[in-house]
C-alpha cells in the first residue's frame, strides 16, 4: 500500500490527553457522579440513623415506640405516610364493642378518707350534680362524683366521676374532673416543643416550691401547626391568636374561661394566657351544631384518621367550675356530649391520641409536697390507663405544654382563714 503522508512531514506523537477518548473522558465523569451520589446517599442515611434513634429514644416524643416515629416522621414531612402506617395498624386493632368495664372502674384511685364539701368550706363551690350517662341503664356508680386529689384548707377541692363513652363501646370508662376555682388556681406551663421558643417562666418540671401546693396537672392542646390557633404567654404573643377558635384564658386571679376568641372572650390587663385549639365543642351549653366524627379537617387528626380514639376536653360550667374529660374509644360527637352532660356551658377539645392524653391528680400527706409517690392518673384501670404517669410533670425533657391547678392555701391548712397570696 502507497504511503499517503505527504513528503518531508513526520509521523504526529499521540500524548495522554489524545489517547483518553470522549468514550473514556465520559465514562470517568459518570463514575465520580456515581459515587458522589453514593456519598450523599450513605450521609443521608447516617442522618436518618442518627435522627430517628434519637427520637426512640427521647420521651418527650411520647411514651410508646409507635408514637416516636410517629411523632418524628410528622416533624420531617412523612405525614402522609405516618397517617397510612397508623391507620393500618389500627384497622387491625379496632375499639371493642359491646362488654362491660372492668371492677373498679368507677372508683377514682388513691385514698379514700378525703372530705366531701361541709359547712367549714363557706367558700367552696357546691358538690355537681351525678352526671347522667351516655349508656343506659347506667352501672351503680356511674356518674356519681367521688372527692379526689388533696385536700384544699380542709375541703374537697376537686371530684372526679366516670361513665361510659357511648351505647357501642360499653367496656371503655372516660374520666372526668371537676376543679372548684375558689379552692385551685390554674397556670399554664409551656414547653420547649409546644409552643416552641422560651424560655418561660413556667416550664417543665414543676418545681419544688409549685408541688408544695400541687392538686393536679393534665395535657394542654395540640401541636402548633395542628391547632389552628394561637398562644399567648408571659405578656407575649407566641403565636398569632386567630378571631372565632375556641381559647382557653387564665386570668391573674388563676381563674379559667373558654370561648370563641374576639367575643366571648378577649385580650385584657387580666389575661395571663391563652391557648387554642380548633373550635368549640359546647356552646350556650348545647353541643355545637354540625359537629362531624369525621370532619379531621376541623377536629384534628388521629391516629390513622380513626374516629374512636384517646381524647380530650375542657370546659366551664355556669358558675365557673373546671372540668376536664378524657378517656379511650372517643369521638368527638362523644367528647362533647360528655363535657356537655357534666354541666359545661362553654367546652373545646385538648389534646387526642393515647400518648398525649393525661390528667394526673396528687393525694400527699398535710404539709407535704406532690410527687410521683403520692400521684394518680384519673383513668387507671386494669384493662385502660392513661400514659405517661403522674411523674410526667417533674421531668426536665418534658416538652410540651400542659396545665396545674395548685391549692389557693398553704399545704398545711386546715381552714379558709388565710389563703396564699397570687
Amino acid at each position: 500500500m502507497a504511503n499517503r503522508r505527504p513528503p518531508g512531514r513526520s509521523p504526529r506523537k499521540r500524548n495522554a490527553a489524545d489517547s483518553m477518548r470522549p468514550s473514556s473522558r465520559n465514562r470517568i465523569l459518570f463514575r465520580r457522579f456515581v459515587a458522589g451520589i453514593l456519598l450523599v446517599l450513605v450521609i443521608v442515611v447516617i442522618w436518618l440513623g442518627v435522627s430517628l434513634g434519637q427520637a426512640l429514644t427521647n420521651p418527650s416524643y411520647g411514651s410508646s415506640s409507635m408514637a416516636r416515629f410517629a411523632e418524628w416522621g410528622r416533624s420531617h414531612g412523612l405525614g402522609a405516610e405516618v397517617t397510612w402506617l397508623e391507620k393500618e395498624w389500627y384497622a387491625l386493632n379496632p375499639p371493642k364493642k359491646g362488654g362491660k368495664p372492668t371492677s373498679g372502674s368507677f372508683t377514682a384511685q388513691g385514698r379514700t378518707d378525703l372530705p366531701g364539701v361541709s359547712k367549714t368550706c363557706p367558700e367552696a363551690l357546691p358538690k355537681p350534680a351525678r352526671v347522667v350517662s351516655p349508656v343506659s341503664p347506667p352501672q351503680p356508680a356511674e356518674g356519681v362524683w367521688q372527692p379526689a386529689g388533696r385536700p384544699v384548707a380542709n375541703c374537697s377541692a376537686m371530684y372526679v366521676t366516670f361513665v361510659r363513652p357511648d351505647d357501642v363501646h360499653t367496656s371503655y370508662t372516660i374520666g372526668i374532673a371537676w376543679m372548684d376555682p375558689k379552692l385551685l388556681r390554674a397556670t399554664l406551663y409551656s414547653g420547649s416543643q409546644i409552643p416552641g421558643g422560651g424560655p418561660y417562666k413556667y416550664s417543665a418540671p414543676v418545681t419544688a416550691r409549685q408541688a408544695l401546693t400541687l392538686v393536679s396537672a393534665f395535657n394542654a392542646g395540640f401541636r402548633m401547626g395542628d391547632s389552628q390557633g394561637g398562644y399567648y404567654t408571659d405578656h407575649r404573643v407566641v403565636s398569632p391568636l386567630i378571631p372565632g377558635k375556641a381559647s382557653a384564658v387564665v386570668y391573674k386571679d388563676g381563674t379559667m374561661n373558654v370561648g370563641a376568641w374576639g367575643s366571648q372572650v378577649t385580650m385584657t390587663p387580666d389575661v395571663v394566657s391563652v391557648r387554642q385549639n380548633l373550635s368549640l365543642l359546647v356552646n350556650n351549653g348545647q353541643v355545637v351544631p354540625g359537629l362531624n366524627t369525621n370532619d379531621q379537617s376541623q377536629w384534628g387528626t388521629t391516629l390513622g384518621g380513626t374516629a374512636f380514639v384517646w381524647r380530650s376536653g375542657f370546659g366551664v360550667t355556669a358558675n365557673g367550675a373546671e372540668i376536664y374529660v378524657g378517656g379511650p374509644s372517643l369521638s368527638i360527637t362523644a367528647l362533647a356530649e360528655i363535657l356537655q352532660k357534666a354541666g359545661c356551658v362553654r367546652a373545646m377539645e385538648f389534646d387526642m391520641n393515647v400518648d398525649w392524653v393525661n390528667y394526673s391528680y396528687y393525694n400527699p400527706p398535710l404539709g407535704q409536697p406532690a410527687s410521683a409517690a403520692n400521684g394518680d392518673m384519673l383513668v387507671n384501670t386494669a384493662t385502660e390507663q392513661m400514659t405517661g404517669g403522674p411523674e410526667r410533670y417533674f421531668q426536665t425533657w418534658w416538652a410540651r405544654d400542659f396545665y396545674t391547678m395548685n391549692a389557693r392555701y398553704a399545704a398545711n391548712a386546715t381552714s379558709m382563714n388565710n389563703p396564699l397570696p397570687g
